[in-house]
């Protein structure tokens, strides 16, 4: 896995408080890796067309940035103290979401840190546009953050799929297994790796039939099933060291067995792998995905194969408020450990 060197935490300058922000700070302090906070803003009336250079929408458009820049300043100036290297970017682009991807490819982040919500009721994430379309076009991982606090021992579960029954790339797992051994090993934490099959489907799929005839020695398909599973489960941990106490092959379906052994487990964060597609020129992820993500009653990280290219513009321009992301300025924002 590269070195975690960059994050980028988005903050939500509507919220009072910023669990990403949290999330990602302590990531930083783990592997000593910089920290970019930013604010995506766009506002149809100060951005607005013919009267853009009104003097009046002017000011109120350079009282506003200031005011997140004040914001995002606050935000730096405990984490410079404790020794972090923390800056702050306020863009203004439409919308959110690829503002963030255009920002996460200039900085090259290794990570993108973003709030979602939890609803504890029905143990359940709501994610928002914006989490979905992140999700769905973001080329870098992309950890969206619950409203909780870090547990000792930290738990990584890394969701694979080492038959690549949906299409998955293989490389995919190894990716997921490096950047959840790679965080977890500097923030202490434990890795366990999951993998779920459907017996049924698979029976059907060994049988050409999804109508199974009584008189098929049904147990003795399944444990083949099984072992075929547990095979190349058990060359993909092997390989990446995760001992058998903490290896999870469970029979079912992911989207209800995943959140059931996050839960049980007490995790922090599930990682797993995404696959965006074009379909009626849509970018979308597999429904057992979504339906997983949505059950989960922790962080989630998701990650795309090395060979996705994000649908977004990157050579849009969006306008940078403040100092170059790169550049120091004299009243520098950028405070070195």
């Amino acid at each position: 896995m590269q070195n975690v060197s960059r994050l980028l935490c988005v903050i939500d300058p509507t919220a009072e408080h910023q669990p990403a922000l949290q999330r990602a700070a302590w990531v930083a302090r783990s592997t000593g890796a910089e920290l970019e906070l930013m604010i995506c803003y766009y506002n149809q009336y100060f951005s607005g067309h013919r009267y853009f250079d009104a003097p009046s929408l002017e000011n109120s458009r350079a009282e506003a940035i200031h005011d997140y820049e004040r914001m995002l300043e606050a935000l730096a100036d405990p984490l410079r103290n404790d020794g972090l290297v923390v800056k702050t970017t306020t863009i203004i682009d439409h919308p959110l979401y690829a503002g963030v991807i255009r920002q996460a490819v200039k900085s090259a982040v290794d990570l993108v840190f973003k709030d979602t919500h939890h609803y504890a009721a029905i143990s359940r994430a709501l994610f928002t546009h914006t989490d979905w379309n992140l999700t769905r076009t973001c080329p870098v991982p992309l950890w969206l953050v619950k409203p909780h606090q870090i547990v000792e021992p930290v738990v990584f579960i890394a969701a694979i799929d080492p038959l690549n029954q949906n299409d998955k790339p293989a490389a995919l797992d190894d990716q997921i297994m490096q950047l959840s051994n790679g965080i977890a090993g500097a923030v202490n934490g434990d890795v366990h790796a999951f993998h779920s099959y459907n017996p049924t489907a698979a029976l059907a799929n060994a049988t050409g039939n999804a109508y199974i005839p009584v008189s098929l020695p049904i147990d003795d398909i399944e444990r083949q099933i099984r072992e075929k599973h547990k095979k190349r489960f058990d060359e993909v941990t092997e390989f990446h060291q995760i001992g058998t106490e903490r290896c999870h092959l469970i029979s079912g379906f992911a989207h209800e067995e995943l959140p059931a052994l996050a839960a049980n487990l007490n995790a922090m964060v599930v990682v797993m792998g995404a696959v965006a597609r074009n379909f009626w020129k849509r970018v979308l992820i597999g429904a057992t995905a979504e339906r997983t993500m949505e059950q989960l009653p922790c962080d989630l990280l998701i990650v795309k194969p090395d060979w996705f290219h994000t649908p977004v513009d990157l050579e849009q321009k969006a306008q940078v408020v403040g100092p170059p992301v790169n550049e120091t300025p004299d009243n520098t924002s950028i405070a070195q450990s």
